[in-house]
């Protein structure tokens, strides 16, 4: 009784010994409780997410990397880099520090992967982890983006709306981007001749982009039709698809 919520629980049974059931309630719900502190809970949740987000980033990135070294053409160009900085002569060594074939083949594959590492720029689903993605540090830092992008916002109102400038390059892509529905990453892995094109049909132009979409969902229709698993598709659909239950006796 040295809890001050327990013993008004107390005093209330004394004087209402006829509300049972609302006695055992009060009881269990109290020695059932979680003893843990919420807080920290929710801190070791959140600190395993982002443990396993960073990790499961990395294996994402280094399969990508796996993949791009056996690509004969980003493989031909890391190989005679290696060649140029003489980077393959250095695992041929003679004597007491000759090396097995097995050996010298893997480091001449972890020069050839380093390079592409260094030479190629991974956009999308596979680019290389960065700690300020993982959840944490989104949590961390959210004060300070909603602080940039509300100071970005008004900029943005004072320079287009109020004072009427011109969209550069950047601001262009964004509108575009936003019309697309695209998150960064996704914008920023396409190629650099498409965002050219974007550029060249005035996509930031809300008219030029609806036309834009419409060819492009047409194209994707004619694609559609002359794909045969397509075909296949709607043929099942309309012989046998969903909706057709059938109920066999036994």
């Amino acid at each position: 009784l040295q809890d001050e919520e327990t013993r008004k629980d107390y005093d209330y049974m004394l004087d209402h010994p006829e509300e049972y059931y609302r006695h055992y309630y009060h009881y269990y719900s109290r020695r059932l409780a979680p003893k843990v502190d919420v807080r920290i809970v929710i801190l070791v949740t959140v600190c395993a997410i982002s443990v396993f987000q960073f990790f499961s980033w990395w294996s994402s990135y280094n399969e990508a990397i796996n993949y791009l070294a056996t690509v004969p053409k980003y493989r031909i160009q890391a190989t005679e880099i290696a060649r140029q900085q003489g980077l393959l002569n250095k695992t041929k060594e003679k004597g007491k520090n000759r090396r097995s074939k097995e050996e010298i083949r893997e480091e001449e594959e972890e020069i050839i992967k380093d390079i592409i590492k260094n030479k190629i720029d991974i956009k999308g689903g596979y680019q290389k982890p960065k700690i300020y993605d993982i959840l944490l540090f989104q949590i961390l830092l959210a004060p300070f983006y909603l602080c940039k992008y509300v100071v970005w916002y008004c900029w943005w109102i004072y320079c287009f709306t109020i004072k009427g400038q011109e969209y550069g390059v950047e601001e262009k892509l964004y509108i575009i981007r936003r019309y697309m529905k695209m998150s960064q990453s996704q914008f920023d892995s396409l190629e650099d001749h498409q965002k050219e094109t974007f550029l060249e049909r005035q996509l930031w132009i809300r008219e030029n982009y609806e036309v834009y979409k419409r060819e492009q969902e047409e194209e994707l229709k004619k694609k559609m039709a002359m794909d045969p698993r397509w075909k296949r598709y709607r043929r099942w659909m309309k012989n046998e698809g969903p909706g057709r239950l059938t109920f066999i006796d036994d």
